[in-house]
């Protein structure tokens, strides 16, 4: 079975209760939808959660987010393949995966198409703060180019695309968060986003 969730900020009660609930194993999937916030610290706090998520009966599939570093500047990643794409793992917790953008990856049949990252609102207040901040965040130039290399080699065509935030065309602005100037905001992300949503048959 494939599960999806997203922005879990490194509690992962509930979810331990649910894979009980549902009888879960390694053998099932959980997609995390970007900031699981496992890499959020890179020290023994991160090391504490791996260490609790390892014993789940799920294997977890993490997309970046915009709260936690890439896996690709950790030192102790390695990539290996996982239904059919490239995916980073440590080799003591081999059931916690982080997808590698650009992927494509096969999902009960479905051709998946991985683009995480995005901007931080909340930047400047953890750079005032002392909180962790990864300019790495949102997807590189690279990155991009690379997405829309890959559509078009395919027509434009895939089955599901997942990414830590949506189109900027479907920001839900009667959410977003009140003390924060609009303007400042790097939408540089949704507005690629919107740029493949448009182009893609998915």
């Amino acid at each position: 079975m494939i599960y999806i969730t997203g922005d879990k900020h490194r509690h992962f009660e509930l979810t331990k209760h649910l894979l009980k609930r549902m009888n879960t194993s390694k053998e099932d999937v959980l997609i995390v939808l970007g900031d699981a916030g496992i890499n959020y610290y890179l020290d023994n706090r991160d090391i504490s959660l791996k260490d609790q998520l390892k014993n789940y009966p799920i294997t977890f599939f993490c997309i970046h987010g915009n709260h936690e570093e890439r896996p690709e500047n950790i030192d102790s990643y390695e990539l290996k393949n996982f239904h059919n794409g490239l995916v980073y793992f440590e080799k003591d917790y081999p059931n916690i995966l982080f997808a590698k953008d650009a992927e494509i990856y096969n999902f009960l049949g479905y051709q998946t198409l991985v683009i995480g990252g995005a901007y931080s609102v909340d930047k400047y207040y953890r750079l005032e703060h002392n909180y962790p901040w990864y300019k790495s965040e949102q997807p590189s130039l690279e990155t991009r180019n690379k997405v829309k290399q890959i559509l078009s080699k395919r027509n434009n065509k895939i089955d599901v695309i997942l990414s830590h935030t949506c189109p900027y065309k479907y920001i839900p602005k009667e959410k977003l968060l009140y003390g924060y100037d609009q303007e400042l905001i790097d939408n540089r992300t949704e507005h690629f986003l919107d740029e493949i949503e448009e182009r893609t048959d998915y």
